[in-house]
């Protein structure tokens, strides 16, 4: 019997963050359509961008460079901050959240490493 790979549950829980957090931004498309000059607008698209680019990384979750990606998508927000301040603001909370994430994921890696989890005790 092969022992389970907390990683590979953590990944689900880095994709729900990611698709939660594509849905939020996708509803701050309803204020670039009455604010910013609708949605054909380059501020409408640099938005729809984000939420298609948050969709997508979704499927790279599996590979150890999309953490980087994920990394910049939150960096991209945060500079949108300049294009549109609601932007910037979900860019600060969600990068909060990352930033909880990557350290849970760090702890759970260190004491992967130490057989210090429930999994890897005897039973």
């Amino acid at each position: 019997m092969t022992a389970p790979n907390p990683m590979k549950g953590f990944r689900g829980v880095m994709a729900g963050a990611l698709i939660i957090e594509a849905i939020v931004v996708a509803l701050a498309l309803l204020v670039v359509h009455r604010t910013a000059g609708g949605l054909a607008s380059w501020k409408g698209l640099f938005v729809g961008g984000i939420v298609l680019a948050l969709i997508l990384t979704c499927g790279l979750l599996r590979f150890s460079w999309s953490m980087f990606v994920v990394i910049a998508l939150q960096v991209v927000m945060l500079v949108g901050f300049f294009a549109l301040p609601e932007l910037g603001v979900l860019g600060l909370i969600f990068g909060l959240v990352w930033t909880y994430l990557f350290w849970l994921r760090r702890d759970v890696a260190k004491r992967m490493a130490e057989g210090r989890l429930p999994s890897q005790q005897d039973s």
